[in-house]
């Protein structure tokens, strides 16, 4: 468990956007760890955590993409039920917001990765270690 740096992009919403963003990103030999996008009437936004967060925003900046990046937590979990429960349920008692969350794992896959935007990142992995 680790605090990481997120990227958010703001893109047009149209095809062919995220394969850009991809292709970027790959040309520069950054992985993508974890990545998740929502969309809205006119625009998208891709929030992901990569291999190298500072050479990927140069890249994004590079093509005029708007970036934001923020902390969040990059939880390593068990793959199994009440994981989840556990970490939210210690994150409430402690009083610490989650703000949003993304992960995926595949269903025989001991280990999977969480990736939490949390009120306090410090606080939230102080809690969460002990």
């Amino acid at each position: 468990m680790q605090i990481t740096k997120q990227l958010a992009l703001f893109l047009e919403n149209r095809p062919g956007m995220l394969a850009r963003v991809c292709d970027a990103l790959s040309s520069a030999n950054i992985n993508i760890y974890a990545i998740s996008t929502s969309d809205t009437v006119d625009h998208a936004v891709v929030r992901m955590v990569v291999s190298d967060p500072d050479k990927a925003m140069y890249v994004f900046e590079q093509h005029g993409t708007l970036v934001v990046e923020d902390d969040v937590l990059m939880i390593h979990g068990d793959n199994k039920p009440g994981t989840l429960a556990k970490i939210s349920r210690k994150l409430a008692d402690a009083k610490i917001n989650i703000e949003y969350a993304y992960f995926a794992t595949p269903p025989d896959a001991k280990k999977g990765l969480l990736i939490c935007r949390v009120s306090d990142a410090k606080k939230a992995l102080k809690v969460l270690n002990s």
